[in-house]
This record gives C-alpha cells, sequence and structure tokens, in this order.
C-alpha cells in the first residue's frame, strides 16, 4: 500500500505542475495576443490586411524550428494554426472596437465587452521561467 501512496503522490505532484504550467501558458497567451492586438493596430494605420500567410507560414514554420518535443510538428502546427486564428479574430474585434472608440481605454473597455473577458493588453508577469 506504501508504493501506491508514493505513486499518488507523485501523480498530485505532476498535476500540481501541469496547473502551474497552464498558469504560465494562459499569461503567455495573453501577452502574445496584447501583441498581436498592437501589431493589428500598426497593420491599420499601414493599411495592411489583418490576415498575412506570409506571416503566418514564418510563424509555423519557426515553432517547428525550435520544437524539441515530445509535441511533434504537426500537434505544434495544429496548436499554432488555433492560436493565430484567435489572434487573427481579436484584431478585427479590435477593429470594431476602434470604429466605436477614440482612446485605447475606450478599445480595450469594448474588446472586453465583445469577448466578455479580462483586459487583453495587460503586461506579462515578469519572471517567468
Amino acid at each position: 500500500m506504501a508504493e501506491g501512496s508514493g505513486v499518488t503522490d507523485d501523480l498530485e505532484d505532476l498535476r500540481r505542475r501541469i496547473d502551474l504550467l497552464d498558469e504560465h501558458l494562459v499569461r503567455l497567451l495573453n501577452a502574445r495576443a496584447a501583441c498581436a492586438l498592437e501589431i493589428g493596430r500598426l497593420k491599420r494605420q499601414l493599411g495592411m490586411d489583418i490576415y498575412q500567410p506570409a506571416r503566418e507560414f514564418e510563424v509555423l514554420t519557426h515553432v517547428a524550428t525550435v520544437n524539441t518535443g515530445p509535441l511533434d510538428t504537426p500537434a505544434l502546427r495544429r496548436l499554432f494554426e488555433r492560436i493565430i486564428d484567435e489572434a487573427r479574430r481579436l484584431e478585427r474585434l479590435a477593429d470594431e472596437a476602434r470604429a466605436a472608440a477614440d482612446d485605447v481605454e475606450g478599445v480595450v473597455r469594448e474588446v472586453d465587452r465583445l469577448t466578455e473577458g479580462p483586459a487583453l493588453l495587460k503586461a506579462p508577469d515578469e519572471g517567468i521561467e
């Protein structure tokens, strides 16, 4: 029975570690989303389309290059395609919000209202390891 207790402890430790990693992922994804929103603002100033297939290809190629596993490249590709899709969706929502608001605070409030979520322009926590 003692052996089972050790396995249970290991399981709980790994689940706590996953919870912490998930918290880091959420902060990083929100930081990435904030960057995407700023990029969207700059693209709008430059008259560029939100969808940039060449840049998407660069991002997907880059993440495949830095991947050390255990996720394989197709899995990472699927994850990042989804992340990129959500970034484009946020850019579109921000464009709608900009049409309704003149200042950055108004944009954040409007995006929050449209996404029913917290402010997306918060800076990430420092010291993520």
